[in-house]
């Protein structure tokens, strides 16, 4: 089902890989496709231009094609799409979280009413699971207004300024939140549903919401919070660098080393140093980051091939740790000789990473490893830094962090980044 939900997406990302190659495929250092592009897309897939962009934008927040400023390139899961079902539903379940940027929200709405639906879904997806079947509109109506409610009174604020005790003369009575009414829930109700119906997470008819056979599995994943289970390690000793990698993704880190080490002694330190540094330039940030951990292992015969990496901005603040590493910096130290920007660059593809193969509460806990001292603070920065998976990211912190108003913070921010503003 995820394979055949993103087809179209697939298709229009594939095309731009092939016809356009590296280049613009897009303008004004915006996301979205040229006119020019569109046009040509159109002609040669034989569909409308609207078609073409909307399966543009499902590619992108897919993860399947990667957009830095005015070029787009293929994304790791476009490269995976034949050989790896997992590329393809992580990819589904990347769109699955960034909902609330697939379908427009209804015009002359207020961005507060709207993020309290967004972060109230969760627990409608949750009722529509545990239900196993259709439930009509105006009971997830219904609790929808009563969550909205809890959520106003869980950011309800103290007034500024002095003020009397309850009970004293002249006191006046502490405000309530004012309650959601169905009226102004309705109709970002029936926006929630049918973007969610746009990612082929439900359906919608006849005054019921039923949710897909992949909705219902994303929302119990989400739930359980399940681990895929690690992979065997065995044989991975004749695997290829990125094989060998992915083997090991999970293993705690000495049985890692194990492996690393049982790999490398079976090749030429030249030629495993070489693949290994293929594997770190691919599209996947978990490999990147195992590659270098694994060229830690071959330590200073390594040296050479990672120097030679430097002018690589992808590789370049993993392999400036490693070299002040090699050189004997403290581990803890070693961020240090990273710049500003090299360090947010790092945190974000990090935390990619993490969205990709991690649990949630990773995710949430990665904000505290960040050099800038406050959340707005590395928003800016992240939003500047112009990583290709800045959007997924900020969705996947959004969608995962429990307190409201940060949630609501990071997904402005991935909708700013998503649309090209300010």
């Amino acid at each position: 089902m995820a394979r055949s939900g993103l087809a179209d997406a697939a298709r229009v990302a594939r095309w731009a890989d092939s016809a356009l190659g590296p280049g613009s495929a897009t303008a004004d250092g915006k996301a979205t496709l040229s006119e020019a592009t569109a046009d040509q897309a159109a002609r040669e897939l034989g569909l409308p231009v609207a078609k073409v962009r909307a399966d543009w934008d499902t590619a992108r927040l897919a993860g399947l094609v990667e957009v830095h400023g005015g070029t787009a390139r293929p994304g790791w899961r476009l490269r995976a799409w034949n050989r790896d079902d997992s590329a393809v539903l992580r990819g589904w379940v990347a769109l699955f979280d960034a909902w609330s940027l697939a379908h427009p929200e209804p015009a002359g709405q207020e961005p507060a009413a709207v993020a309290e639906v967004v972060s109230a879904m969760p627990q409608v997806l949750s009722f529509l699971q545990l239900s196993a079947g259709p439930v009509p509109v105006e009971q997830l109506l219904d609790l929808l207004e009563q969550r909205v409610t809890e959520l106003r009174t869980e950011r309800c604020e103290v007034p500024y300024g002095p003020r009397l005790e309850p009970g004293t003369p002249g006191a006046e009575p502490a405000p309530a939140p004012a309650p959601a009414t169905d009226t102004a829930l309705a109709p970002l109700l029936d926006w929630a549903l049918h973007a969610l119906a746009s990612v082929g997470a439900l359906t919608c008819g006849d005054g019921h919401a039923t949710l897909t056979p992949l909705g219902s599995w994303a929302v119990w994943v989400k739930l359980e919070q399940i681990c895929v289970a690690a992979q065997s390690p065995a044989g991975n000793i004749e695997q290829s660098a990125e094989g060998m990698l992915r083997g090991c993704a999970q293993l705690r880190p000495n049985a890692a080393r194990a492996e690393y080490r049982a790999w490398l002694a079976a090749r030429p330190v030249g030629s495993a140093v070489a693949e290994l540094l293929g594997a770190a330039r691919g599209e996947d940030a978990l490999l990147r980051g195992l590659a270098f951990e694994a060229l830690r292992v071959v330590g200073a015969p390594a040296e050479p091939d990672v120097r030679g990496v430097l002018d690589e901005p992808t590789l370049r603040p993993y392999a400036l740790l490693w070299l002040a590493e090699h050189d004997g910096a403290d581990p803890e130290d070693a961020h240090e000789v990273l710049t500003r920007t090299e360090a947010t660059w790092l945190w974000v593809d990090t935390a990619a990473a993490v969205a990709d193969h991690g649990e949630a509460p990773l995710l949430v806990r990665h904000l505290e490893s960040a050099v800038q001292a406050t959340v707005p603070a590395l928003l800016d920065e992240v939003r500047a830094v112009g990583h290709p998976r800045t959007v997924q990211v900020l969705v996947a912190l959004a969608a995962a962090h429990p307190d409201p108003a940060l949630a609501k913070a990071v997904r402005r921010a991935a909708f700013q980044v998503h649309t090209g503003g300010s």
